[in-house]
């Protein structure tokens, strides 16, 4: 899946592709299934709010749109 958000606080998007362990590369956009970030997406819909623990502290996104490819 490809998911873009909305990051609250910086007030930019991101968009992620949600990818397995072994392909991860946060440089080039590929996040871990396993990541706090895809974790904390899952059973989430478009326009939600997530509040995400990441080691920088809690970031907060909006689902903007989410792609099956």
């Amino acid at each position: 899946a490809t998911v873009k958000l909305f990051d609250v606080e910086s007030e930019s998007e991101v968009t992620y592709r949600i990818v397995g362990q072994d392909e991860a590369d946060i440089k080039a956009g590929l996040i871990s299934i396993n990541s706090p970030v895809a974790k904390a997406l899952i059973g989430h819909r478009v326009d939600d709010e997530v509040n995400i623990k990441v080691p920088s502290g809690i970031r907060s996104y909006e689902i903007i749109d989410i792609n099956y490819v």
